[in-house]
């Protein structure tokens, strides 16, 4: 069969018969931007075939769609800068981070309390006089350290006896205290004093993993990474995913993927804080309702179809060597529960991790992404929902849209007088594209230098280099060839307004709906807190101007970036934060938007720039008659 030979990466593959360049890509880990999934729907997947020949459909601005390109002969197939994944971008500082929000909340410090502990033990050795069985003797005085007799678990007694002799009968003890058990379990027996113990807090996103090394005594963060979700190569959302998901191995292959990059991150971990992955006694983990699926290897089809019914909501704690990920004997996995099918554990997490859920403000908690997940309440009540707002706000949708990568463009600013843009791009580096951050900066600047209407127009009247009528209808350009990494000009087209102002929409739609729903408008906000990873990067006063969200004083947004991996941070530390994290569940009432008769009007009314409704943006009203 034809094999294939992968450009910049020098990797090789031979593939099956039939079998497309995208498919091959990913059975051998390169990535090709395919936001669809491989549907043949984004036309992100572009390659370029360097030497061979095959069959395929060729894209009007030069490569072909790896999804249809079928090898007739051998094949050198080249992809282009703008998939490079670099996960340097991933480890630059954020504007916000997470931990900003512990100075300000009662978590400023953490008693550590964890799930699983240990117990140095010093137990007397049998004799003629005292003949009790080695676990009876074990349980006992464990008994009189914890109060109650703890369970143990089958296996533990095949070495028992050999550990309880290795060191005179001294041992260090795990002891496992299971959130849906009364009574601790001994998960570990160790030969003499084995000191410390090790967790690790970790968010499993749609793009990316984010990892910490914690020490349980202390509570101290003894080293972080994170990279992107390698599951990424079968689809950039959740639902192109849930769609592999289906095919045949499919679900395996995700599962697989994901907790392998995990394993080599948790190693990564232990070397950067020079400890040994056998010290790991515990794993806390936060994800999204289809990610916790995939990682967990659950059937994921039922999320997608109406009524939308997940595997599990609360998900039974998992053995580290179960779901192969480096730990000590005996560690044990736990999940942030979920909520519904698209609010998922990764918002309890965030909601216990900011603590309004026991706090007088009302407050509006806000994760802007593929799939935007809203939360509003106090201590009183808490009601979520979730709105499709698509891909936009991570470059999906988008011509030149692109993850936040090295080379991606994440500040633009355009010159009133000049109409000539200014940008930053991620790492300093020759612009590749745009990602989220500067797609909203990019059509922030194009409204208020009145550039486009606010229908997202351009204006027709003006003759300018940068303003023109491409082949995809009316477009600006950002950046020409000659200073791009790509060689082509890169632009931000009409449509490409269209699929940002109808991500906007759907968000701010969605918290109108929702404030409705419980009997509430955003004027009765008295906090509105910003997380996730996009939140981190994102510009206020922009975000405001194009109406992703409400006109209020600026005293009171917060922005918490990763505040899902914080909530695994306190769940791994302290068993007091997993009891709150089935109390945010259960206190939640989910609303389906879809099904409010008032959500398609909110919708409608907020496809415009600010909103139809200016009044409701009196800031921005007061920019445009400047």
């Amino acid at each position: 069969m034809p094999r294939i030979r992968f450009l910049p990466f020098e990797v090789e593959v031979e593939t099956a018969k039939d079998e497309t360049v995208l498919h091959a890509a990913m059975r051998v880990g390169v990535h090709i931007n395919a936001s669809c999934g491989g549907a043949g729907g984004c036309n992100k997947c572009r390659v370029f075939l360097e030497e061979g020949k095959a069959r395929g459909e060729a894209l009007p601005e030069g490569g072909f769609k790896a999804c249809t390109l079928i090898p007739e002969t051998d094949l050198v197939v080249r992809v282009p800068v703008e998939s490079y994944l670099d996960r340097r971008a991933l480890l630059r500082t954020p504007k916000r981070r997470a931990t900003a929000w512990l100075s300000r909340t009662e978590f400023r410090a953490i008693q550590p309390e964890p799930a699983f502990r240990r117990l140095y033990l010093e137990l007397h050795p049998p004799d003629l006089s005292d003949n009790l069985p080695d676990l009876r003797r074990l349980k006992q005085a464990l008994k009189e350290i914890l109060g109650e007799e703890p369970e143990a678990e089958w296996d533990l007694l095949r070495s028992l006896p050999y550990t309880l002799r290795e060191d005179n009968f001294r041992v260090t003890v795990g002891i496992y205290h299971h959130p849906e058990r009364r009574i601790p379990v001994i998960r570990r027996v160790s030969p003499g004093r084995r000191e410390g113990g090790l967790a690790v807090a970790i968010d499993v996103g749609t793009t990316t993993l984010c990892l910490e090394l914690l020490d349980l005594t202390t509570g101290e963060v003894l080293a972080e990474t994170s990279d992107y979700n390698p599951q990424i190569s079968y689809g950039e959302d959740v639902i192109s995913r849930i769609e592999f998901a289906r095919r045949e191995g499919g679900l395996r292959t995700l599962s697989e993927k994901v907790r392998e990059r995990l394993g080599e991150l948790i190693e990564e971990l232990c070397q950067k804080a020079e400890r040994a992955v056998e010290e790991i006694d515990h794993i806390s983990v936060a994800g999204n309702t289809v990610m916790t699926h995939l990682l967990l290897e659950l059937e994921p089809r039922f999320l997608r179809e109406s009524p939308y019914v997940p595997v599990a909501a609360f998900y039974p704690p998992a053995p580290a060597e179960a779901l192969k990920l480096p730990a000590g004997p005996g560690a044990m996995v736990e999940f942030s529960p979920c909520v519904a099918s698209y609010v998922g554990g990764d918002i309890v997490s965030g909601v216990v991790a900011t603590g309004f859920f026991a706090e007088e403000p009302l407050t509006l908690f806000i994760d802007i992404g593929t799939n935007g997940e809203i939360v509003v309440g106090n201590k009183d009540f808490l009601a979520c929902a979730s709105c499709s707002a698509g891909p936009a706000f991570e470059g999906g949708g988008i011509k030149h849209g692109m993850r936040a990568t090295v080379g991606a463009i994440e500040a633009v600013h355009i010159n009133p007088i000049t109409y000539e843009p200014m940008i930053l791009t991620i790492g300093g580096r020759k612009p590749k594209g745009i990602c989220g951050s500067g797609i909203i900066a990019l059509l922030a600047s194009l409204f208020l230098t009145g550039l486009i209407d606010r229908s997202g127009k351009y204006r027709r009247d003006l003759d300018h280099p940068r303003i023109r009528e491409g082949r995809y209808g009316w477009e600006y350009v950002l950046v020409f060839a000659e200073d791009s990494a790509t060689g082509e000009d890169i632009v931000f087209t009409e449509a490409d307004i269209d699929n940002l102002i109808r991500a906007k929409g759907a968000m701010f739609a969605g918290c109108q709906t929702l404030l409705e729903s419980v009997g509430l408008s955003v004027e009765n906000l008295e906090r509105v807190i910003l997380a996730g990873n996009f939140g981190s990067y994102l510009d206020l006063e922009q975000a405001i101007t194009i109406g992703l969200l409400p006109d209020l004083p600026r005293d009171r947004f917060y922005f918490v970036g990763n505040s899902s991996l914080l909530g695994a941070r306190l769940m791994a530390l302290s068993t007091a934060y997993r009891s709150r994290a089935v109390q945010v569940a259960r206190m939640m009432t989910h609303f389906e938007l879809s099904a409010h008769p008032g959500y398609m009007d909110y919708y409608l009314s907020a496809l415009f720039l600010p909103h139809t409704d200016i009044e409701l943006f009196p800031s921005v009203k007061e920019k445009l008659e400047d």
